[in-house]
């Protein structure tokens, strides 16, 4: 090792990926441990490090640019936890940190955040379930750190109140990628007070802490969404998801629907269970993002007020299905998803066989995912067997489909992916042409009570195979 030149043995380090290995490694030699020392750019951190362990850590390591705090699974008096004093000792010496991760850090509060910034190339930020940060330390964050590009919020239940942190990030306009899951005191309303930070958005998600029912009459697709009260760009918006929302189709405030018409840009789209949106909504949406290349939808039926009369249905409908297929030409990856539907007459599901069937052979569909579709059947799986460019589809709770309907598996001519879970009426005798035709490259089962191991045998190049996989409703993640 000695006659080694230096260039030499940090290429040998870049390609050593496990932390176990390079800590082994760098006990070889004096020479071994200093480079590794130099060119250490990520490091790890959970619970049972000393005070002491831990600012020796970060003594050795200054070119961090990569930190990750975990102690998920932990609690306080199990093991030593990171407090502020830890924060400050990390960003003292680790000056050139651009990517911090904080997760169940329960013993830092608003002075430790402070101390991020010192790190004054900090462009990534994660907070997730950090009780003791209030809206106070956002702002600090938002004052020093003026590199910072991506900044996540989750289950972190002190921010309430002020919204200084937000209106700065806005003004300022630095922020391409704004996540804030399950954080009570921040409302969708907050977000309209983010102003110019919109037009350099390139990515954006919010999911609502709140279980929520929809008890009132919502207005079908004849009622337009007031929206001349919420003006900001966002052209520049690629990735949108919106998770629990509640949202007023007829009332003087819509909140975060405003974006659904003004992503010019916007190719992923993930709306699950937001209510109130309507046909109009993604016909307007249509129109405005012709790069739309990625669409879920996870919807739940609500109470419409349509020509007079109440159904109970979910929001969108065939409708909808026709205005991406006219005005999306990219799209390739649909995913729906349908939650406490049941049949009934009228169904409670507003799209149709006939309406989905027509949208997949009208746009260049190569991924579908299908859960809850109570209105799929054996007619739609022939029906889908023509679509020249699905190459993955995956079946999720679809009962309607049976063994005579996986005949037709063997007559995509592009699919090459198979997902069955909980599909309750599909045998191994459904199965049993796949193995003669080798045609799927993958063939992912679980949770189907009639189909067994053997019967997944050679059915695709790879297979898994699941008895007691996740369960129905991690699929749905049910309001």
């Amino acid at each position: 090792m000695e006659h080694l030149s230096e260039e030499l043995i940090i290429e040998i380090l870049k390609r050593i990926t496990r932390t176990s290995d390079l800590n082994s490694v760098s006990l070889v030699s004096k020479q071994l441990y200093a480079i590794d020392a130099e060119q250490r750019a990520t490091i790890c951190i959970g619970c049972g490090l000393s005070t002491e362990d831990f600012s020796a850590l970060c003594s050795r390591f200054p070119n961090l640019l990569k930190v990750e705090i975990d102690y998920s699974g932990s609690t306080p008096g199990n093991g030593n936890h990171i407090d502020n004093q830890g924060l400050f000792v990390l960003t003292s010496c680790c000056t050139l940190l651009n990517d911090i991760t904080l997760s169940f850090c329960s013993k830092i509060n608003d002075a430790g955040i402070a101390c991020l910034t010192y790190c004054k190339k900090l462009m990534s930020l994660k907070l997730n379930s950090i009780p003791e940060v209030t809206s106070s330390g956002l702002l600090m964050v938002a004052f020093g750190c003026k590199a910072l590009s991506s900044l996540y919020l989750n289950d972190c239940k002190g921010i309430a109140g002020s919204t200084e942190w937000l209106e700065y990030l806005g003004s300022d306009g630095s922020l391409e990628e704004l996540i804030v899951s399950n954080c009570k005191g921040v409302s969708q309303y907050d977000f309209l007070k983010f102003g110019p930070g919109w037009m350099k958005l390139k990515t954006f998600e919010y999911e609502n802490e709140e279980n929520f029912f929809s008890i009132h009459p919502r207005y079908g697709s004849s009622v337009k969404a007031n929206t001349h009260r919420y003006e900001p760009c966002c052209e520049n918006l690629k990735d949108l998801k919106l998770v629990r929302l509640v949202t007023e189709p007829d009332g003087p405030e819509i909140g975060l629907r405003f974006l659904l018409g003004k992503c010019k840009a916007l190719e992923k789209l993930c709306l699950e269970y937001v209510t109130g949106v309507i046909d109009n909504d993604m016909i307007v949406l249509s129109q405005a993002c012709k790069n739309l290349k990625s669409i879920s939808l996870w919807l739940k039926p609500e109470h419409y007020v349509v020509g007079g009369h109440i159904e109970f249905r979910t929001g969108f409908t065939d409708g909808s299905l026709k205005a991406l297929a006219l005005n999306c030409p990219l799209l390739q990856d649909v995913e729906l998803t349908f939650t406490g539907c049941a049949h009934w007459d009228p169904p409670e599901i507003g799209f149709t066989q006939e309406g989905l069937v027509s949208f997949v052979q009208s746009c260049p569909i190569r991924v579908l995912v299908l859960n809850g579709a109570l209105f799929f059947n054996n007619k739609g799986m022939k029906a889908l067997s023509s679509a020249q460019f699905l190459e993955t589809l995956s079946l999720i709770d679809c009962n309607e489909v049976t063994d005579h309907g996986m005949r037709f598996i063997v007559h995509f001519p592009s699919l090459i992916n198979l997902t069955l879970r909980f599909c309750h009426n599909v045998t191994d005798v459904g199965l049993s042409e796949l193995a003669h035709a080798q045609k799927l490259q993958s063939l992912d089962v679980g949770g189907c009570d009639y189909i067994s191991q053997k019967g997944v045998l050679g059915s695709a190049k790879s297979v898994c195979y699941e008895v007691n996989c996740k369960s129905l409703g991690h699929y749905k993640r049910m309001c």
